[in-house]
């Protein structure tokens, strides 16, 4: 196939949908860890990465909460407790509200 048409849906690269298809489609788990020394971790887990990008996903998590973070084995791990703000941005960036559990 051509480098612009989406290997999935067949669409153009600018109409392609799968991913605002994937994004309702996840069930998404968000928890706190504490680490040593106190440290908490906001952990994000359930999302795709073979339909979802989550680097770039991470990424932009990590801008909008000013916090550092990583991804490992599909999880994505943010720098302190930022539990009731990932939903509010997960859910603005498009991802389904009722499969999102904190």
């Amino acid at each position: 196939m051509s480098p612009d048409i989406c290997n999935v849906c067949g669409l153009p690269k600018d109409l392609c949908v799968c991913e605002e298809v994937a994004k309702e489609q996840q069930q998404i788990v968000i928890k706190v860890n504490k680490r040593r020394y106190g440290k908490e971790v906001t952990i994000i887990k359930g999302i795709n990465s073979s339909e979802i990008n989550l680097e770039e996903l991470a990424k932009f998590l990590k801008s909008k909460l000013a916090c550092g973070g990583t991804v490992k084995n599909g999880i994505i791990e943010l720098q302190g407790n930022h539990i009731n703000r990932v939903k509010n941005i997960l859910v603005k960036k498009g991802f389904n509200p009722d499969r999102i559990r904190v």
